[in-house]
C-alpha cells in the first residue's frame, strides 16, 4: 500500500507534529490559571527558592524542577526582554518541542510493539487529532508524558538489559514524582519489564528507582518539619470534589474529538478481545482511577492520550488493509480540525490586559490570578497572586486584574468579593473567543478556553 511506502515516514510525522504544536503557541490555547502555578513554581526554583511551595503540597515538586532546568538552559528570563507574549512563548514552545518528543516515542513505542503501519498510524494520529491541543498547556501532565513514554520504550527495546530497566524505572519515577496518579501505570510497565526478561530479580531492581524517587517528596516535607502540612495536603487532594466528575471530562473528550475518542475506546475493546496487555494496562487502569476518584479536570485525560492513539492504530491497521480512503479521511479531518483550532487568537484580552497594567500601575499592589502575577514578578515590586488576600491583609492601595477564575472564586471567599467592592473599574478588555460558536465543531473546544473571554482591571476607589 501506497501509504505506507512513505519515505523517512517519522520525520514527516515529526514535522507534522512540529506544527501542530509550535504553530501560533501563545494565541491558542488561552493562558490557564494552572499554568500560571506551574510557571511560577518554576521561576521560583529558577530564581533560588524553595523547590517546594511553601506551607503546600498539593503536587511534587519534579515538575517545577524539570521545568525551571529547561527555562535556565534556554537563559530564561533574560531573553524575553520585558515582553509579555515573549513571557509565555518560551515555556509555551517548550511544551510544544515535548509534545513533538511524545509523537516520536510513541512512533517507537507502537513500531517495538506492533508493526511499521500501527507506528505510522498511531503517532500521525497522536499528532494532528484535535483533543492533544491540550499538550500546549504548560501542566504538569504535559511535563511528565515524556517520561511516561520513555519508562515503556525502555522497558521493550532490549530484553534484560539492566541498563534499559534502570532507564525505564527512573523514566517511571520521575513521571510519579512529577504527578502521583501516574503510580496507577506501574503495573503496566511492570507487566512490560516482567514480559521482557521473565526474570523476577530484574524486575526488582526495575522497582528500587521506581519506589525510591518518588519518595524524595515526603522525606523533603520531613527534613522541612512540615510533614503535617503535607500529609494534611495529600488528604485534602484526595477529598477535592468537582461538579460532573467522570461523566463531565468523558463528555467533553466526546465534543474535543469524538473520532479519538471512539475509535480509541473501539480499541481497547479490541484489545480485550485480542488480550493485547499492554493496550488493557495502559488504559483500563486510569481510566478506572478517573473514575473513582472525587476532582477531575478534562486535561486529566493527557497521560492515556498515547493510548488511545495506540488503540486506534493497532484497530486501524486492521481496517484499512481493505479501506485505506477510511484513514485518509479520518487524519484530514483531524488535521483540517486542528488547524482551524489553532489558527485562532484567543489570548489577545489577557495581554492586551497586562500591556495596559504595566501602563498604569502607580505605586500600588498588583492582585492578580497567577495567569498575570508570575509575569511581572521581575517587573515590578510586589505581585501578589489574590489569593493571598484569603490569609493576610492586603493594603488599599490595589491594583485588581479580574478574570474568569476571580470571578468563580469570588462566589466563595467573601474576602474576594470585599476587594472587588473596593475597587472600581479603569479598563475592560474583551476576547475574540466569543467570536466562535461552541455548538459548531471544531469550536466545542472553545468550551474550556474561556479565561480571556472578559477582564476587567480594577482600582482602590
Amino acid at each position: 500500500m501506497k501509504f505506507y511506502l512513505i519515505k523517512n515516514d517519522m520525520l514527516f510525522i515529526l514535522a507534522l507534529s512540529a506544527f501542530i504544536h509550535l504553530w501560533n503557541p501563545i494565541g491558542f490555547p488561552d493562558l490557564f490559571f494552572d499554568e500560571g502555578v506551574y510557571i511560577r513554581r518554576a521561576m521560583s526554583v529558577l530564581n533560588g527558592f524553595n523547590i517546594q511551595e511553601a506551607y503546600f503540597y498539593d503536587h511534587p515538586f519534579f515538575g517545577q524542577i524539570f521545568l525551571a532546568g529547561i527555562l535556565t538552559a534556554v537563559n530564561f528570563p533574560n531573553v524575553i526582554d520585558e515582553s509579555f507574549y515573549n513571557a509565555y512563548l518560551i515555556p509555551r514552545l517548550i511544551v510544544g518541542s515535548l509534545a513533538v518528543i511524545d509523537t516520536f516515542l510513541i512512533y517507537k513505542i507502537a513500531y517495538k510493539q506492533y508493526n511499521r503501519r500501527v507506528a505510522i498510524i498511531a503517532s500521525l494520529l497522536f499528532a494532528v487529532m484535535p483533543m492533544t491541543w491540550l499538550l500546549r498547556r504548560v501542566l504538569l501532565d504535559s511535563l511528565l508524558l515524556p517520561f511516561l513514554l520513555s519508562s515503556i520504550l525502555f522497558a521493550i527495546y532490549k530484553k534484560g538489559n539492566i541498563t534499559f530497566l534502570l532507564l525505564s524505572g527512573i523514566s517511571l519515577g520521575l513521571a510519579i514524582f512529577t504527578k502521583i496518579p501516574i503510580f496507577v501505570l506501574i503495573p503496566l510497565v511492570s507487566l512490560l519489564v516482567y514480559k521482557n526478561t521473565k526474570n523476577l530479580r530484574l524486575l526488582g531492581i526495575w522497582f528500587i528507582p521506581v519506589m525510591l524517587i518518588p519518595l524524595i517528596w515526603p522525606l523533603q516535607s520531613i527534613i522541612a518539619n512540615q510533614f503535617d502540612l503535607w500529609l494534611n495536603d495529600v488528604l485534602w487532594q484526595t477529598r477535592r470534589v468537582s461538579e460532573g466528575g467522570m461523566s463531565s471530562i468523558t463528555a467533553l473528550f466526546i465534543k474535543f474529538d469524538p473520532i479519538l475518542f471512539f475509535l480509541g475506546i473501539s480499541g481497547f475493546c479490541y484489545a480485550i478481545i485480542k488480550r493485547d496487555l499492554m493496550i488493557i494496562f495502559f488504559a483500563i487502569p486510569f481510566i478506572l482511577y478517573l473514575s473513582f476518584i472525587g476532582y477531575t479536570q478534562y486535561f486529566h485525560w493527557i497521560p492515556i492520550l498515547p493510548a488511545f492513539a495506540i488503540a486506534g492504530g493497532v484497530l486501524l491497521d486492521k481496517i484499512v488493509k481493505k479501506y485505506t480512503f477510511l484513514l485518509v479521511l479520518m487524519l484530514g479531518f483531524g488535521f483540517i480540525s486542528t488547524t482551524l483550532l489553532i489558527t485562532t487568537n484567543v489570548t489577545s484580552a489577557q495581554f492586551m490586559a497586562m500591556k495596559f497594567v504595566a501602563e498604569n500601575i502607580d505605586n500600588e499592589i498588583l492582585l492578580a490570578s497567577p495567569v498575570y502575577s508570575w509575569v511581572f514578578i521581575d517587573v515590578y515590586n510586589m505581585p501578589l497572586d489574590y489569593t493571598h488576600a484569603l490569609f493576610y491583609p492586603v493594603d488599599d492601595n490595589i491594583l485588581l486584574i479580574m478574570g474568569e477564575h476571580f470571578k468563580f472564586d469570588s462566589k466563595y471567599y467573601k474576602q474576594l468579593q470585599l476587594l472587588y467592592n473596593k475597587t472600581e473599574v479603569i479598563g475592560i478588555f474583551r476576547g475574540e473567543v466569543y467570536k466562535y460558536d461552541t455548538n459548531i465543531y471544531p469550536y466545542t473546544n472553545m468550551e474550556v478556553n474561556y479565561e480571556g473571554s472578559l477582564i476587567e482591571v480594577r482600582r482602590s476607589q
